[in-house]
């Protein structure tokens, strides 16, 4: 039963050879198709375990905002990063190789951020400066 039921299949198969098949698709696929193969680039930045110094978390980015500009108009050339977990965002600065070096600019902020911590964590290649 089952034989003949495949070789029938088979034959019309065969003798449909010439049919076509219309595809109706949104045309929205094919830009999502498109932005689905851009192709990402890799990280360029090479990153190392180091240390960073976390100044404030809040849920309110504008406190944040706030915090950086702070943090900005005293130490120019100290990178700072800003995280989003949810519900929070993190501000963190600085590329630092060590502890002690994260632990100095904390003394320097501790009347602006007194509760600012270091934290160890993949970093960037601190920039040098010429």
């Amino acid at each position: 039963m089952k034989k003949t039921i495949i070789s029938s299949l088979l034959v019309l198969i065969c003798y449909c050879g010439n049919s076509q098949v219309t595809i109706v698709k949104d045309s929205r696929i094919d830009d999502l198709v498109k932005a689905q193969s851009q192709i990402i680039p890799p990280a360029t930045t090479q990153e190392i375990t180091g240390y960073r110094l976390q100044l404030a978390f809040d849920s309110n980015k504008s406190f944040i905002d706030e915090s950086r500009a702070k943090f900005v108009s005293m130490f120019p050339k100290v990178d700072t990063y800003v995280e989003f977990i949810a519900p929070h965002f993190f501000l963190k600065v600085g590329d630092f190789r060590t502890q002690l070096e994260a632990e100095k600019v904390k003394t320097a902020t501790a009347a602006q951020f007194p509760t600012g911590f270091v934290v160890k964590e993949k970093i960037n290649l601190p920039r040098i400066d010429q």
